[in-house]
């Protein structure tokens, strides 16, 4: 069976705002270092004021995987929620001009505005990220075209939008659909809060599920474990393909009785927003394009060195160039 697209990513459409701002900064506006806030509509106002150099760019980790796999050569699109306001006619538009379809029109009368995330970038490339969700996190079946979702040859789910019962059902369903058209289905696991907010019900979709792409943290999280080896065990228990990344350790990934450690070259980031995410896009577009394992893990590698190379979460080398250079396509 022809598959429409060769990737389909479902998430939150968020639009990145990312200035920098140094540890004093981060302190006088009372955020919290390095990691990952959800803020309510009225802080992000703040926030957003309080920005001195901005640079909008269309965001969301599995959005940003997409696009980043789309730029590689994937037929690609994504599945995600707007609000028909300024930022959410910006992010369906970036998000056509790097090449994937954007599913979903923005919703006009939309319950909330379109999602956004203020992201602090320090001095040594930690990024402080202050979101809001907006009308993304209300994503739901209805939004999951079926023929788009039974059509796909991979389908990346993002973990973030588990946090609600409309968006675990959507999930689940869209699933299905996938590996009833024949396709590969997935998710990445976005982040340790998250599972530990729902771990039953993760580890029961991960058990649906084709493969699951988490770093060190979000896999221990799974069995709450402080033990790697036990929960990657553990994982590739339950799904047939576990994908961890390590930061500067490398990555394993393991299927079935086999395991491939794939070592990084160290670089100093710039800007460590989108790493994971772009590791994420290089590896399935291996994986889509018929690759080896190995061979996956090491296109994922580069791609997360060029986007912690500059500010900003999606790639801005011709990627297929560098991959052609090294040997790697």
């Amino acid at each position: 069976m022809t598959k429409t697209y060769q990737l389909v990513g479902i998430g939150n459409a968020v639009v990145d705002v990312i200035s920098h701002g140094d540890d004093s900064f981060l302190e006088h506006m009372g955020i919290e270092k390095g990691i990952m806030q959800l803020i309510e509509r009225d802080r992000g106002e703040v926030l957003y004021a309080a920005m001195t150099d901005r640079v909008q760019t269309p965001g969301g980790s599995v959005a940003n995987t997409i696009a980043g796999a789309g730029a590689l050569g994937l037929e690609a699109a994504f599945i995600g929620r707007v609000h028909d306001d300024a930022l959410g006619r910006f992010y369906a538009e970036a998000m056509r001009e790097d090449g994937v379809d954007f599913v979903n029109a923005p919703v006009a009368g939309g319950e909330l505005p379109t999602s956004r995330s203020m992201i602090f970038v320090s001095p040594d490339g930690e990024r402080s990220m202050n979101t809001y969700l907006g009308i993304s996190s209300e994503l739901s079946s209805n939004d999951v075209p079926d023929t788009v979702a039974g059509q796909a040859q991979i389908m990346f789910l993002e973990g973030y939008l588990f946090d609600k019962d409309k968006g675990k059902t959507a999930f689940m369903e869209a699933a299905r659909d996938c590996r009833a058209g024949g396709g590969k289905p997935g998710i990445a696991i976005s982040d340790p809060f998250c599972v530990e907010r729902h771990r039953a019900d993760f580890l029961k979709l991960i058990a649906e599920l084709e493969f699951v792409i988490g770093n060190e943290a979000e896999i221990k999280s799974l069995f709450e474990t402080d033990d790697l080896e036990a929960a990657l065990s553990k994982t590739a228990a339950i799904c047939p393909l576990v994908v961890c990344t390590r930061s500067g350790d490398g990555v394993t990934v393991v299927s079935g009785e086999t395991r491939i450690d794939v070592p990084v070259t160290k670089v100093t980031p710039v800007d460590a927003t989108g790493a994971g995410d772009q590791f994420a896009a290089g590896f399935l577009f291996g994986l889509a394009t018929g690759r080896d394992l190995e061979t996956c893990a090491r296109i994922g590698n580069a791609c997360a060195a060029e986007v912690i190379s500059h500010i900003g979460p999606r790639p801005q080398a011709d990627m297929r160039a560098m991959l052609q250079n090294s040997g790697l396509l």
